[in-house]
């Protein structure tokens, strides 16, 4: 069972989107309040819903501001805004401060539960045009800023096969090399980087920092 809050504060979008994700088998859908405050209120007596559709337009706090003091006290929470804006600041504001997918708020009903679901199994759901803003803002990334590291080629393709999620095995099957060759790579790449971790590496390489 996905347990499920929703900061809103249109009662209609609200009401009507927790009634329907209450009615799923797979989903319960306790709280839907309008605003962080309220949300971090019940935080404190309740147990943490898994997965959190959240505004950015609310009164009081915002809701980018608000994923980052929940994703502080509660890291488990998945967030996912819900929201009508589509500019390019709002969405990597609200990705940098720890949500977890982007839809915009003529989604469907459908499509809202199936990106719930996606998001439970692993996924980043985000509505088409907001993936298209992150695609196309990433490739302009490469083109205009300098890359911070001086990876080989090979390097590179080690990196490349971190981020597709592929184990060290995995990695040297891919480029028929040793397992000891990948660790030897890895240790290069760590000291360019300036880095200690997998997550890192991973981390710099989607921002574009590669």
């Amino acid at each position: 069972m996905i347990e499920i809050g929703i900061v809103e504060d249109n009662v209609k979008i609200r009401d009507l989107i927790q009634r329907y994700l209450d009615m799923q088998d797979n989903m319960s859908c306790k709280t839907a309040v309008d605003s962080v405050e309220e949300m971090l209120d019940y935080l404190k007596e309740h147990d943490p819903p898994d997965v959190m559709l959240m505004d950015i337009q609310l009164p009081g706090m915002s809701g980018i501001k608000g994923i980052g003091i929940i994703k502080k006290e509660y890291p488990e929470i998945e967030i996912i805004m819900l929201t009508i804006y589509h500019d390019s600041h709002k969405i990597f504001d609200s990705l940098v401060a720890g949500a977890s997918g982007y839809l915009l708020k003529h989604t469907s009903l459908p499509e809202i539960k199936e990106s719930i679901e996606n998001l439970a199994s692993g996924g980043a759901p985000m509505s088409p045009q907001i993936a298209r803003k992150v695609i196309q803002h990433f490739n302009e990334s490469k083109k205009e800023e300098k890359p911070e590291s001086d990876l080989t080629a090979r390097e590179q393709d080690i990196v490349n096969g971190l981020v597709d999620g592929l184990s060290y095995k995995l990695i040297a099957d891919r480029f028929d090399i040793s397992i000891d060759t990948v660790r030897a790579h890895i240790r290069n790449i760590y000291k360019k980087l300036h880095v200690n971790s997998k997550a890192e590496v991973i981390a710099k390489s989607l921002r574009g920092e590669i």
